[in-house]
């Protein structure tokens, strides 16, 4: 199973919930996610056995973040969008995307994950730039993948009635 998928299964993203997500605040503060687990278990320094608790709160706000914020009042905005064209992008089994984006959102996906080791490493060791260099290329990679997906909700906006109905 491909991991976007058994994430995607882990958060139980329903369609009230997608929708939630498509807010701008969710888009903007879930990049706060990733820094904050980092620092969680960088706490184990000042926190030792407690930052169990910190990595625990990280990974709630994580969970809970494409649910707190209230379905936007416009999709007409690039966060959104985003979100929009990552369903498409997740759906994309049933409903085929052009190559183009396919090729580009994995080489993206590649960019990001090539961060992971750097934060791991950084985490484990408490070695900063390690950390902040993976950080960096995670998040970058992430919002270069924001930005197909919203490209590709334009190209398939029009594919399905679904599609269309999401846009408001």
């Amino acid at each position: 199973m491909k991991l976007e998928v058994l994430t995607s299964r882990l958060f139980a993203m329903s369609d009230a919930i997608w929708a939630r997500h498509a807010n701008p605040w969710s888009v903007w503060t879930r990049n706060s996610c990733l820094p904050l687990l980092a620092l969680a278990c960088w706490s184990r320094v000042w926190l030792g056995w407690g930052a169990w608790g910190a990595v625990a709160l990280a990974l709630a706000w994580t969970w809970l973040n494409p649910r707190v914020f209230p379905p936007p009042r416009s999709t007409d905005n690039w966060a959104s969008r985003g979100v929009l064209g990552e369903r498409v992008w997740l759906n994309r089994k049933r409903v085929p995307v052009p190559a183009h984006h396919v090729r580009a959102a994995t080489v993206l996906a590649l960019v990001s994950t090539s961060g992971l080791p750097f934060v791991i490493w950084g985490a484990v060791q408490l070695a900063v730039w390690p950390a902040l260099l993976g950080l960096v290329l995670i998040h970058l990679g992430k919002l270069w993948f924001m930005d197909r997906m919203v490209w590709l909700y334009a190209d398939m906006q029009n594919a399905t009635p679904e599609y269309r109905s999401w846009v408001y």
